[in-house]
């Protein structure tokens, strides 16, 4: 029922607000109105911080793989300017730990620290640091070669030293909040989808609502003080419609209804009764309870065409959704298709299992939470991709609509990440999402990006299906 369509979609939106909110990873600053002690500290901290990061360029595993060099924590250290200007400056003169970085580099590789990190496939923003925490605390401050290093060093004190320590636990901390909420969005997306599926059985139990509600007009009408024939004969057609008693008797959605509460009665009896009114009003109805005579599939067929042409067509009704969630806004065009498919499953022989799963296989499922994470985690790579094929005589990289950044960073990601999808599927998927979501050129934009970086990424080798 939740397809990839509509996955992607939530995707691209979450990570939208998530780029938007998230802290920025920052290196502590130079202290203001420096000590020679605070000085110290503060140039112990940027070469610890140099330190791993060759340590990470330098522990492999077998085969040649660098684990650590992938980390986040290390991707991140290294984008610092105050990082990459001692990496260019320790390229031409004499780095202060290089007398026991190949000690360092074996204690790294044969500890447990790198050995169970390494045994992993995916790591979360808190394995990433917390191996450079343990590393940095057992393995580096430990070393004795590394403290006499330390305790040449000009301007040592304890002191100082300890203050070094601080800045880098501190930095730690700050990484782990700074990607913390990573969690806090996957759990957005769960609920997101959730209420998606909540949707579906909302517009699945309409008719019978719907239903209830006329058999209360009919019944007041008959107990009016003054009636008229057909109060008192009402055609019943339309509450004894066999696709509604269908409706009523399926096990699946009364459970979901029973195990969540659902109901349109009596919160929003105003906007049923302004729904009956309108399919009252309608020619479908009309023509409905005038046929000379009905059958199981023309009672499908009948509602099949109210929710076509009326109920997912009311205005009235769609800003109702709109005020139950803030997803159902753009969840309901997807979802109205998938309840249209139920009606016609119902009408088949065998409508037992008429009512769509929530995802067509566990993959399916997977699929929302692996793509967000991919686009989190290789944001940094993906948008060197973007900025490399902006044409700067027309386009600005820091100026770029930032939702057709976020398109590209989440279709980057399933392109690389996902080998079952084929590209055109994914490239296809991404310029109509961009379509509807951003500028008006920007479907145009995203097929010619996407065109030269999955170019690029064949050339280089890291794209090889088709």
């Amino acid at each position: 029922m939740i397809n990839r369509v509509l996955i992607r979609i939530k995707v691209v939106q979450l990570l939208y607000s998530y780029l938007l909110l998230e802290k920025q990873f920052l290196l502590e600053s130079q202290p203001s109105s420096p000590t020679k002690e605070k000085r110290f500290a503060y140039s112990l901290y940027l070469d610890f911080l140099v330190l791993m990061t060759r340590l990470a360029k330098d522990v492999e595993k077998r085969g040649g793989e660098r684990p650590l060099m992938d980390n986040r924590f290390i991707s991140n250290v290294l984008n610092d300017d105050k990082i990459k200007s001692l990496l260019a400056r320790y390229r031409m003169e004499d780095f202060p730990f290089a007398d026991v970085e190949a000690k360092l580099t074996q204690a790294v590789k044969d500890s447990g620290i790198f050995k169970l990190y390494a045994k992993k496939n995916e790591h979360t923003p808190g394995d990433e640091v917390s191996v450079w925490s343990e590393i940095f605390n057992q393995i580096i401050i430990p070393d004795q070669a590394t403290g006499e290093l330390i305790s040449r060093r000009e301007s040592y004190t304890m002191r100082g030293l300890e203050r070094s320590k601080d800045l880098m636990a501190t930095t730690f901390t700050n990484f782990f909040s700074s990607q913390g909420h990573v969690t806090d969005a996957l759990k957005q997306l769960s609920q997101s989808l959730d209420k998606a599926r909540e949707l579906y059985f909302r517009l699945l139990i309409l008719p019978v609502e719907l239903t209830d509600l006329r058999e209360r007009e009919i019944d007041a009408n008959r107990h009016k003080y003054i009636t008229t024939h057909e109060d008192l004969n009402p055609n019943m057609r339309f509450v004894e419609n066999e696709f509604v008693a269908e409706l009523r008797r399926n096990f699946d959605i009364q459970k979901f209804v029973s195990e969540n509460k659902l109901s349109w009665l009596p919160d929003d009896e105003r906007t049923l009764n302004s729904l009956l009114r309108t399919i009252k009003e309608s020619d479908i109805y009309s023509d409905y309870m005038n046929f000379p005579a009905t059958d199981y599939q023309t009672d499908c067929e009948f509602w099949r065409n109210i929710y076509k042409y009326i109920i997912l067509n009311d205005p009235d009704f769609l800003e109702a959704l709109e005020d139950k969630s803030v997803f159902w806004n753009d969840d309901i065009d997807i979802i109205g298709t998938f309840t249209l498919k139920t009606v016609k499953r119902f009408e088949s022989e065998n409508h037992e299992d008429a009512i769509l799963p929530m995802f067509k296989d566990e993959e399916d499922a997977r699929f929302g939470a692996e793509l967000f994470a991919a686009a989190v985690r290789n944001r940094e790579t993906y948008r060197s991709y973007i900025d490399r094929f902006v044409n700067s005589s027309s386009w600005d990289s820091e100026r770029l609509a930032f939702m057709d950044v976020v398109i590209l960073l989440t279709s980057i990601a399933e392109i690389l990440g996902f080998p079952k999808i084929p590209t055109t599927v994914s490239i296809n998927e991404y310029i109509e999402i961009a379509k509807c979501y951003s500028t008006p050129k920007s479907g145009q934009f995203i097929n010619g990006m996407l065109a030269s970086i999955t170019t690029m990424l064949r050339e280089d080798g890291q794209l090889t299906k088709e």
